[in-house]
């Protein structure tokens, strides 16, 4: 069963959630069905800035596992950031680096401050469409600087298997050259001890593009084929 579709998630969703989807990848519909693309969950405050997100397809188990993990560390940083926003954001970036150590055994400094805004559409560091139009910024992780040093290297190497066999798994070098496994998720954490609480706009297509490979674009659903019931002359089909 498909996380979305279970009624635990769906539940809990409710409860702490308000929901809406948009397309922003290409894909086809294909007698009914969705052909290619990807999709992407993102948790946001209410004003629309990014809290934590899951990138790619997971089963209900681990969407809930990052759905009360996210409600629970705004509820933490709520408590200790006392009302200062930046505060709330610096122990956000830091949650998430911490995350990453203790489920993935990967180490990066979270970025704390925010850098200057980009230098509007002429910026390169920006994903366009086939027409130069501007999407979305691109969004530098925080380097890996190599795995968690508390970490014994039997357990960083299990965990690194783990990674090994779950999705979107691929590799990357630290700061010393070192090869490590990265995955949807784990990169999802790199990302966000950077970048949480960035409005969802300027969020997006690192996700798309960086992490799931896909190309985010302005272009409807190509739908083959959209009216089922009729043949190619135009004439319904008796059942």
């Amino acid at each position: 069963m498909s996380a979305l579709n279970n009624p635990e998630v769906g539940k809990y969703v409710n409860e702490h959630f308000v929901s809406a989807f948009q397309k922003v990848a290409t894909f086809k519909i294909v007698n009914g069905a969705k052909q290619g693309g990807n999709v992407a969950a993102y948790f946001c405050a209410p004003d629309g800035r990014v809290l934590h997100c899951v990138a790619g397809p997971v089963d209900a188990q681990a969407f809930l596992h990052e759905l009360k993990w996210t409600v629970d560390t705004a509820k933490t940083c709520i408590k200790e950031s006392k009302g200062n926003g930046a505060k709330f954001k610096e122990l956000f970036r830091i949650a998430h680096a911490d995350k990453l150590r203790q489920e993935f055994g990967i180490a990066v400094s979270p970025v704390t401050y925010d850098p200057p805004e980009a230098m509007g559409d002429n910026d390169s560091l920006t994903y366009r469409d086939p027409t130069g139009r501007p999407l979305a910024p691109k969004l530098p992780p925080p380097p890996i600087d190599g795995p968690d040093v508390k970490l014994t290297e039997a357990k960083f190497q299990e965990m690194q298997k783990n990674a090994a066999g779950a999705p979107g798994n691929r590799m990357a070098m630290d700061a010393r050259g070192r090869r490590v496994v990265v995955t949807n998720q784990s990169l999802v954490h790199q990302v966000m001890a950077a970048h949480s609480l960035v409005p969802i706009e300027k969020v997006y297509g690192t996700v798309f593009e960086n992490i799931l490979g896909e190309k985010i674009s302005t272009k409807p659903v190509d739908v083959v084929k959209p009216f089922t019931w009729l043949d190619k002359q135009g004439n319904r089909i008796r059942q």
